[in-house]
């Protein structure tokens, strides 16, 4: 999945073939958009699709190209727009009803450059700057002669009406405030500039008194290409107290987790979950299911799309 609005969800496949998928927010389909090739109105790499459903507009991040493709939400191309300088932008959202944020990065790793940006959606342009604080670059990419080894990992995360910020280089994640300042969020300890290996730390779902974490080990084994250990961690606001734990997802008879670290979808979705179609159709046969969930897959077939699981905030009273 790509993207979640309050009306539609855009889907892209594991494939190189260009296709997003537009469904509504009950999973029925609505089209199919195709611009794939190398013209100038067309894409040859999805890497990030952002949502403005305010605006009926999607815009399609090229790597490759090092370019924003501006389409309405039929694949009619609107505009494009270069990245600034020699950099790429990762970690894109709807900011604003003219702007996109996002980060500036440069491959393979980061520089003094590198920090979030605030971009017209209208041409590219940066609106602000917004750097965020550290001594020296650390990352958790292992580079090892020819090879970059990139973990997931995510450092713009919608919480609330606010953006939280993170560099890797920095112990602080910052919340970055409407007024355009930023302010500590979370201070780690001990720096990271004193671990070796290094631990990262990357915040996931955040709530009004439950902020949910994950620390990352820059360990790679090259032989076996596993590692980046991680655990997951809350911190309770409440009880000013962090503990390591696990979510279950209450549909399920058996106990199944469900991932608060996950990729970040906008200020009303927390975070989301693929359900793939064979397993919940083994897990209906079985009686494991029940609830919605149940209801849901009374109806599929091991041939069915995946069931996505929308992580929702609660509405604030």
């Amino acid at each position: 999945m790509k993207a979640i609005g309050k009306e539609i969800i855009l889907v892209t496949n594991s494939g190189t073939n260009g296709d997003i998928f537009v469904f509504d927010r009950t999973g029925r389909g609505l089209r199919k958009i195709n611009r794939f090739g190398q013209g100038d109105k067309e894409y040859s790499q999805i890497s990030e699709i952002t949502l403005d459903e305010e605006n009926n507009e999607m815009f399609v991040e090229n790597y490759s190209a090092r370019k924003i493709l501006v389409y309405d939400l039929y694949g009619n191309f609107k505009r494009s727009f270069k990245f600034t300088d020699t950099c790429y932008y990762n970690f894109t959202f709807n900011y604003d009803r003219d702007n996109l944020i996002c980060y500036k990065t440069y491959l393979p790793i980061d520089t003094e450059e590198s920090c979030h940006l605030v971009i017209s959606k209208h041409d590219g342009s940066i609106t602000r700057k917004i750097k965020v604080p550290f001594q020296e670059i650390k990352t958790p990419i292992l580079i090892a002669e020819d090879l970059h080894v990139t973990p997931g990992f995510y450092l713009t995360i919608p919480y609330r009406a606010n953006w939280v910020l993170m560099n890797t280089s920095s112990d602080t994640v910052y919340i970055y405030l409407p007024d355009g300042n930023i302010s500590p969020f979370i201070v780690r300890t001990p720096s990271i500039h004193s671990m070796n290996p290094e631990v990262f730390l990357f915040p996931g779902v955040l709530t009004d008194r439950y902020y949910f974490m994950q620390t990352m080990k820059k360990e790679f084994d090259l032989v076996r290409m596993k590692g980046f250990p991680t655990t997951d961690l809350v911190y309770d606001k409440q009880e000013n107290a962090i503990f390591k734990y696990t979510v279950y997802n209450d549909d399920f008879s058996s106990k199944r987790s469900v991932s608060l670290n996950s990729e970040p979808a906008n200020h009303e979705i927390a975070t989301w979950q693929s359900l793939e179609a064979p397993d919940l159709v083994e897990a209906y046969e079985k009686g494991e299911l029940k609830g919605d969930l149940k209801e849901i897959a009374a109806g599929l077939n091991e041939e069915s799309n995946p069931v996505i699981m929308l992580i929702k905030h609660r509405k604030q009273i």
